[in-house]
């Protein structure tokens, strides 16, 4: 480690005699009691407690607070362990890629230039995620992307498109379609050689968009879609859309997969060799394993069948340390000097636990976007592997066997600083059950009180937090009328502390505005240092 990474003792505070603990409540907010609020209306006596003491307040955790372009753009769970691992505010993908289109030197780059060259002999394919909900991509992206690559000289453009009902209304591709269905018309018009075409599309948590490898069977549904034309046919995205809805109640994150057909009956935009497939998701997690896919000669995880020879490329980077893709448009945020980093250059022994929905939060983001481990002779990383399921129907997730991995660590007596995400209020949440997300919330609870009682045998600290809203509204109703709320929220998130050998050492300051960029500060400070003097400043005040 660099000589520039070692903290300074803290000038009145050595630390507690036990662990620090971190537990991020994944998508809980802080929200109006109402009962939308699947968080208020769980029966949890345990972290009512616990943010109703003075060491209590509540976090910034989405827009400008976490690097996203306004504070109109809900937070995400990239963003918010980006944050709270990094301890300061970095520029994040929606806000880089707006950055890059506005100036246009994403047009300029040459990977933009050779995916352009490949679809003027062949297909440009546009694939990712159709929505304007921000966390992962934005219609305007795509859009932008199509009129370029129109102006350009393309002629001949696929587009392969994801419904998402996740961080948008439950039941709105339509709407989408309508406004992409608008450019295909407005660029078709103006040069009759152009062939622009939706070609096959799907609901993001059926095909495609799988993350940490929890179900490849997605990703070749996917894959096998929208580079073969494999999969039920319909005459337009539209009459596809529209026939599910009829014949079923889910929402558009589980839509079928669908292939668009020409009237003879063959797919309308299969890959072929020579063309250039452009994933414009810009959030990494869940495009690193469709990037692989379609990018790696030796791809051995499932059967591709017959796979197109293709230049590739992402919007951005999804994975720096694997180089995933080696093709991308823009530099993705550069983020160093993480806390990890400064806690392995003092030697503190750490752990990080989650299930695989979110292992790769506590640890990939948590470190700045880096795989593996900071130092392995001094961290710890537990996956505990999630269950192939619908989350509603399982309410409790994996907390129970979290919980129980990370006490046996803190009991062990080797580590000083853990951290671990508990999934549940965010996964449940996404799927709009109301009832499911309190009983959701009821199980977290009971967890935090096994993890508060292990704190108060070890004489360490526990800090209760969040990386977003979303299981603090469930629903909206208008006219009587309840509309399920599957998106994240612009609600704050708590910051609460446990520290049973608190005696008035310090309170909570009264900042302007705080965020999760200061909980590494804070965390710093309570494992008896100094924090680095530009992160985000620490949300106590030493008495």
């Amino acid at each position: 480690m660099s000589e520039s990474l070692h903290l300074q003792p803290h000038p009145s505070f050595g630390g507690r005699p036990g662990p620090v603990l971190i537990v991020v409540a994944d998508g809980v907010g802080c929200a109006e009691d109402v009962p939308s609020n699947a968080v208020a209306q769980a029966h949890t006596p345990i972290i009512d407690a616990l943010c109703s003491q003075p060491l209590m307040t509540e976090l910034a955790a989405h827009g400008t607070a976490v690097g996203l372009p306004s504070d109109g753009d809900m937070g995400n769970s990239e963003v918010g362990h980006n944050a709270i691992g990094a301890g300061r505010v970095f520029d994040q993908g929606a806000k880089l890629v707006n950055r890059a289109i506005a100036d246009a030197t994403i047009f300029d780059s040459p990977v933009w230039l050779q995916a352009v060259e490949a679809g003027r002999t062949g297909t440009l394919h546009l694939l990712g995620l159709h929505s304007d909900g921000n966390v992962h991509s934005h219609l305007d992206h795509l859009h932008a992307l199509m009129r370029n690559a129109a102006d350009q000289g393309v002629t001949s453009i696929a587009l392969h498109l994801l419904q998402d009902g996740r961080d948008v209304a439950a039941r709105s591709a339509l709407t989408y379609l309508s406004q992409t269905d608008a450019v295909i018309n407005e660029l078709m018009a103006q040069d009759s050689n152009r062939n622009i075409r939706i070609a096959s599309g799907g609901g993001r948590m059926t095909i495609t968009m799988d993350r940490y490898e929890a179900d490849w069977d997605m990703v070749k549904r996917g894959y096998d879609c929208h580079a073969h034309g494999i999969g039920p046919a319909f005459g337009s995205a539209t009459e596809a859309i529209e026939s599910m809805y009829a014949s079923t109640d889910v929402g558009d994150q589980n839509l079928d997969p669908f292939v668009v057909v020409g009237e003879d009956g063959q797919p309308v935009g299969p890959v072929s060799d020579g063309d250039a497939v452009l994933l414009f998701n810009f959030r990494g997690d869940r495009a690193i394993e469709i990037s692989r896919a379609f990018e790696e000669d030796d791809f051995a995880v499932f059967d591709r069948g017959a796979a197109p020879k293709v230049f590739f490329a992402g919007l951005l980077q999804y994975d720096g340390d694997a180089f995933i893709p080696k093709n991308y448009l823009v530099n993705p945020p550069e983020i160093d000097r993480v806390m990890g980093e400064f806690l392995c250059a003092e030697g503190i022994h750490s752990f990080a636990v989650s299930e695989t929905q979110k292992f790769g939060h506590v640890t990939y983001f948590w470190n700045g976007n880096r795989s593996g481990y900071l130092n392995e002779d001094l961290e710890t990383y537990v996956e505990i592997p999630s269950d192939n399921v619908a989350f509603n129907k399982t309410p409790g997730m994996k907390l129970r066997e979290i919980t129980a991995a990370t006490i046996e660590l803190m009991e062990s007596g080797r580590y000083q600083f853990g951290r671990i995400n508990f999934p549940n209020g965010d996964m449940v949440g996404h799927t709009g059950d109301l009832d499911a997300t309190i009983e959701a919330m009821q199980i977290q609870d009971e967890c935090v009180g096994l993890l508060m009682a292990c704190i108060e045998r070890l004489g360490g600290v526990l800090i209760y937090t969040a990386d977003h809203g979303n299981a603090d509204i469930m629903f909206t109703e208008k006219n009587g009328v309840r509309t399920p709320k599957t998106s994240h929220t612009l609600s704050a998130v708590p910051f609460a502390i446990h520290d049973p050998g608190h005696q008035d050492d310090y309170q909570m300051a009264s900042l302007d505005g705080p965020g999760l960029a200061n909980v590494a500060a804070t965390t710093i400070e309570l494992l008896g240092f100094t924090p680095p003097a530009d992160y985000e400043p620490s949300l106590l005040r030493w008495m």
